[in-house]
């Protein structure tokens, strides 16, 4: 089952710079030019929308309007394109199992973490969310960047490229993470009704918190890839179907990179496909055509 939008949009995903997993994908595009394009469209997606927002000042730009931020190199992001190709809606999925620490984690820089009254129970609440995906074995990863259009803001846009983390995160292989959230636009709400929750330690709820640089009441929100709500389970397999199918654009080097990578794990399992998280995760839906 595939989230139906009002004017007909559809996915497709960039890469980080360094990515494996490449052989789950069923189109993927080695095209410098082109990813160099789709990324500038989306940082200027996030610039407009941000700024009308008030969530960040013109001087937070580049001279060209964008967002641009160190880590959109490092992280995949989930599109939403229009007829014409251009983006309409954007997602951020950053894979942070590599981090040692809460110290190397993005998120460490949240206003919450400074919080005198909250800030050591945000760490250790973060800090087992980590523990968590380590003895799970599967990644640990944080969402944002999520920004939509504003004709596309109150369609179901929003919801599909927020389920369409949950998609990806499964086909790379499932994921426990977190995501910022903003009470701009019932953003948060959104979020809650499809599966995150608040992050806790035994039992109480980090609360939200006003963000200074933001000017905004925030949340961050904990979520596990393999538990939506189950009346969007069915949403999201069917996202993961249109994402295996969907362009995926890297760099021409990555892709090589990823290749090879591909090559010794099918050497070392004997079998390609996105595995299973103790038995537990969302089913890898079967080829089609």
């Amino acid at each position: 089952m595939v989230l139906c939008t009002r004017s007909r949009t559809h996915l497709a995903i960039l890469t980080p710079s360094r990515f494996t997993r490449a052989e789950v994908f069923r189109n993927l595009d080695s095209n410098n030019r082109r990813h160099r394009n789709l990324l500038v469209n989306m940082q200027r997606l996030r610039g407009r929308v941000y700024q009308a927002d008030g969530a960040i000042g013109r001087s937070e730009l580049t001279a060209d309007g964008r967002h641009k931020l160190q880590i959109d190199e490092s992280s995949w992001h989930i599109l939403s394109l229009n007829a014409q190709g251009e983006v309409v809606a954007c997602l951020r999925y950053l894979d942070e199992s590599h981090a040692s620490s809460f110290e190397t984690l993005r998120v460490r820089h949240a206003a919450v973490a400074r919080c005198p009254v909250q800030g050591s129970r945000f760490r250790c609440a973060v800090e087992r969310q980590m523990e968590r995906a380590r003895n799970t074995s599967v990644a640990f990863a944080e969402v944002g960047g999520w920004a939509v259009s504003e004709e596309h803001r109150w369609t179901p846009e929003s919801l599909r490229i927020v389920l369409g983390a949950y998609a990806l995160a499964e086909l790379l292989g499932s994921c426990l993470g977190v995501a910022t959230a903003t009470f701009r636009h019932g953003s948060a709400g959104i979020l809650r009704r499809i599966g995150l929750a608040a992050l806790e330690v035994d039992g109480d709820e980090i609360q939200p918190y006003h963000d200074p640089q933001y000017g905004c009441l925030m949340q961050i929100l904990r979520f596990d890839s393999r538990a939506p709500n189950p009346r969007y389970r069915e949403w999201v397999v069917g996202l993961m179907d249109e994402l295996l199918h969907a362009p995926v654009i890297c760099r021409e080097r990555s892709a090589l990179r990823a290749a090879y990578a591909g090559a010794r794990r099918f050497r070392e399992f004997g079998a390609i496909g996105a595995p299973a998280a103790d038995g537990a995760a969302l089913p890898l839906p079967a080829p089609v055509g």
